[in-house]
């Protein structure tokens, strides 16, 4: 998956003349980094390293640097990248101890603006502490929080954190396209097949995404719709995925921990 660009995604604001350019750039062995490009600025969304993102630029310029949250793999690459180009660091105020170069810290409250575009900042604590998702129009990117069919192990925080998260995705328009920061869907798509094999969208989806790996193409983006019919961390009131688990009138934060743990072990 190493390589040049993958895909690139256009959307027109209405009412607007700008466009927002959506590139996907595969880093590492299997990380995604997004550049975000509209009326001459250009953002990077968690950059692990750098050089991936300076050849995407192809000579061009990086005004902006996001994060989703403080760990390496999504933001190794902000020093070397804000040195070369003078680019701002965009981080969750919260977490500004934690996020390398942070020059701009952001909440719910205040969001953040990229060119002609509004930038809604989500909290979204479970992977960690301080985990943040950006929708910027119909694109909501989602770090490791909310993956394809998944979701992130929870290193700083409680099932009922991510049972939280999760809603607040679910909230969002069902075409709201998802770019999550691994390419992990193979495995994720197999793990909710195995709780919900009843599941004819899952079935549907799953050997679409063996398709699209075998043609070494990414699984992203995806969208609010397709994950709340397919993943079972947003799942969890199916009961299907509750009889195969044995909590058939289980809380939701335990019923959470369930698939999650089980998701560790898978």
């Amino acid at each position: 998956m190493q390589g040049r660009l993958l895909l690139e995604w256009r959307r027109r604001l209405e009412g607007s003349v700008a466009d927002l350019h959506i590139t996907i750039i595969p880093c590492l062995s299997d990380n995604y980094a997004y550049l975000l490009r509209s009326e001459g600025l250009a953002a990077v969304i968690d950059p692990p390293e750098a050089a991936p993102i300076v050849a995407a630029l192809e000579g061009g310029r990086l005004t902006h640097i996001l994060n989703t949250h403080h760990h390496w793999d999504h933001s190794g690459g902000n020093r070397e990248l804000k040195e070369a180009y003078g680019a701002q660091v965009v981080g969750a105020e919260k977490d500004r101890s934690r996020i390398p170069g942070i020059d701009i810290g952001v909440s719910p409250e205040q969001g953040w603006q990229f060119g002609e575009f509004k930038v809604e900042v989500l909290e979204v604590p479970g992977h960690t502490r301080g985990a943040i998702a950006y929708v910027i129009d119909h694109a909501v990117f989602t770090g490791d929080t909310l993956f394809v069919m998944g979701c992130g192990k929870l290193f700083e925080g409680t099932p009922g954190d991510m049972v939280s998260s999760m809603a607040k995705f679910a909230a969002l328009p069902d075409d709201t396209a998802v770019y999550c920061g691994h390419e992990y869907t193979l495995t994720n798509a197999r793990f909710a097949q195995s709780l919900e094999p009843g599941n004819a969208a899952l079935a549907a989806r799953a050997a679409e995404v063996v398709a699209l790996r075998a043609a070494f193409k990414p699984t992203v983006p995806s969208t609010i719709g397709l994950e709340k019919a397919t993943n079972p961390f947003l799942r969890i009131h199916s009961a299907e995925i509750r009889a195969a688990i044995g909590m058939a009138h289980g809380e939701d934060a335990a019923v959470f921990a369930e698939i999650r743990r089980r998701k560790d072990i898978f």
